[in-house]
């Protein structure tokens, strides 16, 4: 007769095996977590960059009404002139601060130019956005768009390319 403490040889790697497996599981449960966090994650980053890029649209908006010439509605030379704008001789505040991009971790942007004026900004982010459709009517344009560097905020496109041209600019660049 046997006793209980003695195994059978094919019975003596069994619990390892078990142990192996579980830790496999484990591992891919923890895989999962982290997919999901990431995912979480850059949506969240995505709703900030949304809410930046209408910050921006606002204060290319603000810019152009407070020109002093109301029929040339002007585009600013480089974003500092959103932080001061002195062009009526008091100073006025479109934007307060230029916003780290939420997508690069950085206070840069990239700049579509009309003429030798700033008429947007874009994230310098090649990653490909989650969103991808059932945008806000301001954000409609950005649907289907490949890359974060291809969601252009900014003064719309009629009223941009109508102060570029007004100064001589052939065209608007980086609106599509």
């Amino acid at each position: 007769m046997r006793t209980t403490s003695q195994h059978r040889p094919y019975e003596a790697g069994f619990a390892y095996v078990w142990l192996l497996l579980g830790i496999a599981a484990m591992g891919l449960g923890l895989v999962q977590v982290v997919e999901v966090a990431s995912l979480a994650t850059q949506r969240a980053r995505e709703r900030e960059l949304l809410f930046i890029g209408q910050q921006f649209r606002q204060a290319f908006e603000s810019y152009q009404q407070a020109s002093p010439d109301p029929k040339a509605r002007e585009l600013p030379p480089s974003l500092d002139a959103l932080l001061a704008d002195r062009r009526t001789g008091q100073l006025r505040r479109h934007l307060r601060r230029i916003y780290v991009d939420p997508m690069t971790g950085k206070a840069e942007w990239g700049l579509v130019r009309a003429g030798t004026f700033v008429a947007g900004v874009h994230s310098l982010s090649d990653q490909r956005p989650i969103k991808q459709d059932n945008f806000e009517l301001d954000d409609a344009a950005l649907a289907g768009k490949q890359r974060y560097a291809q969601w252009v905020f900014g003064a719309p496109a009629p009223a941009a390319a109508a102060s570029a041209t007004a100064r001589g600019a052939s065209a608007v660049q980086g609106f599509q």
